[in-house]
């Protein structure tokens, strides 16, 4: 099977256990998911999870006057509907296709029979989902309290822990929206970065070229969302998970 067509190149797929696997992965579909490309607007209603594998998913918060700012990143380390099984079928976000590649779509209602088995799928979304709110929450306050250089190095570093490689295809346009700045403060800083030896930009090509000088240089905010998805994903693997199920139902 090509790596970008297994399902268990996403982490939260891989960690389900065999069961589980055999109930869900007949039901998935391979989805190509080039770069751009829009999953869901505000107040769609979803009628699929997304589960990237060599693909990042940026969701966004778009204002009134059109403005717009990053509140998440998701690649292989999740997946796209987390409203699916907190209580509703929208968001007022949107979900846009950062870095082009492929996933894995399951229906709604796939994803919901399983999550109400309450097993091991149920304890891994919870999971993932408080790891989510970290990454967001830390997102705001990053972008309050921090310059433009710091951003531009946690969202550089948040994307590499989502795909294979050290290199990035993405417009200094796209990466403003993202950030919620001017393009000309994206300029700047990645200039900055690339005079420094960081970085390599071009054309919308971004290799980094030295990680732990980027790590560095970034504020404590990319440590912060890493060590919170380490601890509670990094990674259960599927025998842990019926563990922590039979302990918590003892």
């Amino acid at each position: 099977m090509p790596a970008q067509k297994n399902p268990n190149k996403n982490h939260l797929l891989e960690a389900l256990s065999d069961e589980v696997k055999q109930r869900l992965f007949p039901l998935l579909e391979f989805v190509p998911l080039p770069l751009g490309k829009v999953i869901y607007e505000s107040g769609d209603v979803m009628r699929y999870a997304y589960f990237p594998t060599d693909s990042i998913i940026s969701l966004i918060y778009v204002m009134e006057n059109g403005s717009s700012a990053e509140i998440s990143v998701v690649g292989n380390e999740g997946l796209v509907g987390v409203a699916l099984f907190m209580g509703g079928a929208s968001t007022p976000s949107r979900a846009v296709v950062q870095s082009g590649g492929s996933g894995f779509r399951l229906p709604s209602v796939a994803l919901m029979a399983e999550f109400n088995r309450h097993g091991d799928l149920l304890l891994l979304l919870l999971r993932y989902t408080q790891a989510l709110l970290t990454q967001m929450a830390q997102t705001a306050v990053c972008n309050r309290h921090h310059s433009i250089d710091q951003q531009l190095c946690r969202w550089l570093l948040l994307s590499l822990d989502r795909l294979e490689g050290d290199a990035l295809n993405m417009t200094q346009e796209l990466i403003a929206n993202m950030l919620g700045v001017r393009r000309e403060g994206v300029t700047d800083a990645a200039g900055k970065l690339q005079k420094q030896g960081l970085i390599d930009y071009s054309r919308g090509h971004i290799t980094v070229l030295d990680r732990h000088g980027l790590e560095e240089r970034c504020c404590e905010c990319y440590s912060v969302v890493k060590r919170e998805y380490d601890r509670l994903l990094h990674y259960v693997p599927p025998r842990q998970v019926e563990n922590v199920i039979r302990r918590s139902s003892a």
